[in-house]
């Protein structure tokens, strides 16, 4: 790959990561708006509903469906890996609810993105990451590692402080579970982009495991009777956890591009700067902290300070030429283990479509191809949104709407931009 073609990539993956710790921390903000009598299995059930319809309508929406079955053709094997990261999804989101519920929004955050740690370990050992990086690249990827876990280790301690007596513990262990899923779930990540499969064909199958793997963990806890009656009585606060899901898709879809672009050890980093984004809806709009003494705050605070520049420090600690051609390798070995076309490998890297004709009636997968079931997703997705949304109450919870409208035109700005860059350097691709 250019020298420039390659620069051009790395900050394209940066700025997606950040665009992805905008829309990650936002994602979670509507559970804060929900009976929390609803069992945290069913709040993740209906989330993964609006997930499930976001991952096949915005896909459709961007670029069209149709790219799908050249990606299929390509590597088939990466369907199977998908769904494995859907399964593993569904559990730590799970879990993130106990957290969330039991030790707050602005403290759980931290604490399960500790899936930098694994990350970046599964990085190195599988995907030829950090490899002839020089050492000023692996003292920023280090130092910034033990910066984030002497943050988790602060928020931790100040959760105590927070939770209902007996809760704490089982709030930090239950965002600890989802760092290590999450950091593990990168696997197939990488696996996927190394390989050339494009982050819009990936998430739609992706989003099988998650919803099968919590519709069986749902039914098994709850039951198919009582969660069918509970389904029902949270209709009124369906479209909000149905949003969350929503919004959690574009915060992932821009952390698949990160992913692509920067790799594991820089790209879940940058997106896991949605703690302070869960700082802030947490503390501004929901005033969790209120009432807390001042060594709490300091604790919070601190914590948050430290697992943030241990993310920029990994982030600032671009990969080099020598580095990238280690990735090319590790691509290299992907193909030649699935028998991928090294053509469809190398233009995945790059950013491009590959140059070679498609096969007839089939398009090229660009955007512009839209069928009528990509218009029949986009239209069912909308209109079912639109009448949640008319059915939804607005619960008797302290918020600040006024800071909640400038996160809001924040995480909006943020979206355009990078979609805009995302479109002009790699047409999604």
């Amino acid at each position: 790959m250019h020298a420039t073609r390659l620069r051009s990539l790395q900050a394209l993956g940066i700025f997606c990561g950040f665009a992805a710790g905008a829309w990650l921390g936002g994602a979670e903000a509507p559970v804060k708006l929900v009976n929390p009598d609803i069992s945290p299995i069913t709040v993740s059930l209906i989330m993964v509903f609006g997930v499930f319809l976001a991952r096949w309508s915005v896909p459709a929406f961007i670029r069209g469906t149709a790219h799908i079955r050249n990606d299929v053709r390509q590597a088939p094997h990466l369907i199977v890996w998908a769904v494995l990261a859907g399964c593993m999804w569904a559990v730590a989101n799970t879990l993130t609810i106990y957290a969330i519920r039991n030790v707050g929004l602005s403290i759980a955050f931290p604490l399960w993105n500790t899936n930098s740690l694994i990350g970046i370990f599964w990085g190195f050992l599988l995907f030829n990451e950090l490899r002839h990086a020089g050492w000023k690249r692996w003292l920023g990827v280090l130092g910034g590692a033990l910066l984030m876990f002497g943050g988790a280790t602060l928020l931790a301690i100040a959760s105590s402080h927070q939770a209902a007596p007996g809760k704490a513990a089982l709030g930090i262990f239950a965002a600890l579970g989802a760092g290590v899923l999450w950091g593990t779930m990168y696997i197939p990540y990488r696996k996927a982009y190394l390989t050339g499969m494009n982050p819009l064909s990936f998430i739609t199958f992706f989003t099988v495991g998650e919803l099968v793997t919590i519709t069986v963990l749902a039914v098994a806890y709850r039951g198919a009777t009582p969660l069918w009656h509970e389904l029902i009585g949270a209709k009124s606060v369906t479209f909000w956890l149905m949003l969350g899901g929503f919004l959690w898709v574009l915060g992932d879809l821009f952390q698949q591009y990160a992913t692509k672009y920067v790799g594991i050890s820089r790209g879940i980093p940058l997106s896991n700067t949605n703690q302070l984004w869960g700082l802030l809806w947490g503390i501004l709009v929901f005033h969790e902290l209120r009432g807390a003494s001042q060594s709490v705050y300091t604790q919070v605070a601190g914590g948050s300070l430290l697992m943030a520049l241990g993310a920029v420090a990994i982030a600032l600690s671009s990969a080099t030429e020598r580095e990238h051609s280690c990735w090319q390798d590790a691509a290299d070995r992907e193909g030649q283990r699935y028998g991928i076309d090294d053509e469809y490998v190398r233009a995945g890297m790059e950013g491009r479509e590959m140059n070679i004709q498609p096969v007839r009636g089939e398009g090229t997968g660009s955007s512009g191809g839209r069928t009528f079931l990509d218009w029949l997703l986009i239209v069912v997705t909308t209109g079912l949104f639109a009448t949640l949304a008319v059915l939804a109450k607005f619960p008797h919870v302290d918020v600040a709407l006024g800071w909640a409208a400038a996160l809001t035109v924040a995480m909006l700005a943020l979206l355009v931009t990078c979609g805009i860059a995302l479109w002009r350097t790699t047409r999604f691709r």
